[in-house]
């Protein structure tokens, strides 16, 4: 029997997401689809029996706002919400705002596979002249953080993301866990595959391979030293949840039309 139990998702499909661009530190709302993700999400662990003592997100609106949405749905929204720049999405560099079949067009699709889903590759840094430069570094969530905006990334691999976010994992999360709360993680892509890797002890290779859908909880069972009982689950219709994993997939590849 699990000591412990943990959800994680990533949060519902963003307005880039739609767009099929690499939204990453830049803030966006979510999608029509992806309010209808979230609160189904709520909908669904709400009849699972569900009942959170607390919930972490990273501190772009589109994880906070799948939070909202699936406390509201629960009839939870008193529960309490801390959020940390350490749970944001991987920081995607020069890459951000592009699209990714466009990318794989024009770099083929393994490169963007492995600047999408590899461990330690790093995209090309972010530069002052990037369109989008101000509008991350100048943002006043980035001045209430735990580290300088001059610390702040500029582009990062998937260990760069594990890395900052460990500190985070030990020294906050870990702590509630064990004091028995159950804990909701509504954060990204990026940041739920380097926790899943670092809880399940997934290798550098086979984390290439490990994707996830919007909008999709995931049970993770823990023993009493925080390792896996088993594979994490993903809650939910199994055939919709392949479905929508393949659909992530395809995102970095080359449109039907353009082959």
């Amino acid at each position: 029997m699990a000591k412990y139990r943990l959800v994680l998702l990533r949060h519902g499909e963003g307005a880039w997401t739609k767009e099929n661009r690499f939204c990453s530190w830049v803030d966006q709302k979510l999608s029509s689809d992806g309010i209808k993700e979230a609160q189904n999400c709520g909908k669904h662990l709400k009849a699972l029996g569900f009942e959170f003592d607390l919930v972490f997100t990273s501190v772009l609106s589109r994880s906070i706002q799948t939070a909202w949405l699936i406390l509201q749905e629960m009839g939870q929204e008193w529960v309490p919400i801390q959020s940390s720049w350490r749970l944001n999405e991987r920081h995607y560099g020069a890459l951000i705002g592009l699209n990714r079949a466009e990318m794989a067009l024009n770099h083929g699709e393994e490169q963007v596979k492995i600047w999408r889903r590899s461990y330690d590759v790093t995209p090309p840094p972010i530069s002052e002249s990037h369109p989008y430069y101000a509008e991350i570094y100048n943002d006043r969530r980035y001045k209430c953080g735990d580290v300088s905006q001059e610390s702040l990334p500029k582009a990062e691999s998937l260990k760069d993301v594990l890395d900052r976010l460990l500190p985070y994992w030990n020294e906050k999360i870990v702590p509630e866990l064990k004091s028995g709360k159950m804990i909701l993680i509504s954060a990204h892509g990026n940041s739920s595959r380097a926790l899943l890797k670092h809880v399940e002890g997934i290798s550098d290779e086979d984390i290439i391979n490990v994707t996830l859908p919007t909008g999709v909880p995931i049970l993770l069972e823990l023993d009493e030293n925080l390792h896996p009982l088993g594979p994490h689950q993903f809650l939910g219709d199994q055939e919709a949840i392949q479905a929508a994993i393949k659909k992530v997939e395809d995102q970095g590849k080359v449109k039907s039309a353009e082959k």
